[in-house]
């Protein structure tokens, strides 16, 4: 495992370079050296309210001290999947204190509602409210067009999940309609992150394993997803990153403390935000968008993508073999991958998913979760049809539009509500 260890360490810094520092002991100091190279004055973003931030937010503030980074307010964070409403809150806070740069520290949902608040403080003036830039390189047009670009931001990952400190992607929550959106862009990724992976013991198991699935469901998605000329780029990253994560979050469900398993689910996790950065992801993803009341994000996607891996098998072989055989190892997968093809094949890795998604005690069909209804259903074949979601349909292994959505996608769905394959079309 140190050998997995060590080539996950080498593609991050050939990923981010001096931009990223990860791994035990980097709180102490990175936060206030990457703040002092941004700006002199820092807002600090967090979430306050917790007992178990307190000494982490302590240590944030010793570095920005020691590095002669001036705290102008300190900030409560956002709630789970990053509501409008926080977005706001924290925007206000930035329009009323003008701090030169932003220091985050949480997980992804935070660092997303940052994203978003800097996006809004830097071209609010041009574009008051948050709707104009959902979609891909909407953000970027409005920069290029006003000289400016987005404010900076110091993410200080606190959950091994969605890679949000180290991405283009920033997922915000329409709470009043339950439906998260995404912006897409290459101006908001954050010009310095910082990742201790020890923090994570302190966090409890659901979110563990939440955040491990969101960075699995990175992985797969991507790879499954990937055209030739980054397939073999995308197989490197997906093939450590997911046994890295399936190893990590096997040894933490019995020990939860485990430095040594919680770095490998940290490394496997930042691989993800890794691989979508080199492709996008897809089904699942944009299913999850429409569970966000019933369903966190992880779990949507864990719970969705054994379906759409059978929907995609006869054009994803050659990486269900790949992945196949990393569920295989850990006994997931009973059939040889190696010697089945199309749907089959996809059945066989799928089942190995639902196995894996029980062992980690979380729902495998949608019936099984509490709240979920046809409602639901609907939402998620209406969002899929919507413009600023459409990257998620093309970046399938199987491209979908709008027209083919009723069509394909349902029996998806209809397949995942109680767990039978048989449903799903080929296409």
């Amino acid at each position: 495992m140190s050998d997995l260890k060590e080539k996950a360490s080498a593609i991050l810094k050939d990923f981010k370079g001096d931009s990223y520092a990860f791994g035990s002991g980097v709180l102490d100091e990175a936060p206030g050296k990457f703040a002092a190279e941004l700006g002199k004055k820092a807002m600090l973003i967090g979430p306050l309210e917790f007992e178990w931030f307190q000494p982490i937010k302590e240590r944030v503030l010793k570095s920005l001290e020691r590095a002669g980074v001036e705290v102008v307010d300190i900030v409560k964070s956002a709630a789970p999947n990053a509501p409008f409403v926080d977005v706001y809150r924290i925007h206000s806070h930035l329009m009323h204190k003008r701090p030169d740069v932003l220091v985050v520290a949480d997980g992804g949902s935070g660092i997303d509602a940052t994203k978003a608040a800097a996006t809004l403080a830097t071209l609010g003036d041009l574009q008051p409210e948050i709707d104009p830039f959902f979609g891909v390189g909407e953000v970027t047009k409005v920069c290029q067009e006003s000289g400016r670009t987005v404010m900076p931001v110091v993410a200080i990952m606190m959950a091994a999940s969605s890679g949000a400190h180290l991405t283009k992607y920033s997922n915000i929550t329409d709470l009043v309609v339950g439906q998260k959106k995404l912006i897409v862009d290459e101006a908001i990724i954050p010009p310095r992150s910082v990742f201790d992976y020890d923090v994570t013991t302190t966090q409890p198991m659901s979110l563990t394993l939440d955040g491990g699935l969101d960075g699995i469901a990175h992985c797969l998605e991507v790879y499954f997803g990937s055209p030739p000329e980054t397939r073999d780029r995308a197989r490197e990253v997906a093939e450590v990153g997911l046994e890295l994560i399936i190893q990590g979050l096997t040894e933490i469900k019995k020990a939860p403390s485990d430095v040594e398993a919680r770095t490998m689910l940290g490394l496997g996790t930042d691989l993800g935000g890794y691989a979508i950065m080199i492709g996008g992801t897809s089904g699942a993803h944009l299913t999850s968008f429409s569970l966000v009341d019933v369903l966190s994000h992880g779990r949507a996607c864990a719970l969705m993508n054994p379906y759409y891996t059978v929907f995609f098998a006869p054009a994803i072989e050659e990486q269900l073999r790949v992945i196949g055989r990393i569920y295989k190892k850990y006994g997931y997968v009973e059939e040889d991958v190696d010697s089945l093809s199309g749907r089959e094949l996809g059945l066989a890795v799928a089942k190995g998913m639902v196995k894996f998604g029980q062992f980690l005690e979380f729902p495998t069909c949608l019936n099984e979760v509490s709240g979920i209804s046809d409602v639901h259903i609907g939402r998620c074949l209406t969002a899929a049809k919507n413009p600023q979601l459409d990257m998620k349909l093309r970046n399938m292994p199987v491209p979908l539009n709008a027209d083919l959505v009723e069509e394909y996608m349902r029996p998806i769905l209809e397949a995942a509500w109680g767990g039978d394959f048989e449903k799903i079309k080929t296409m």
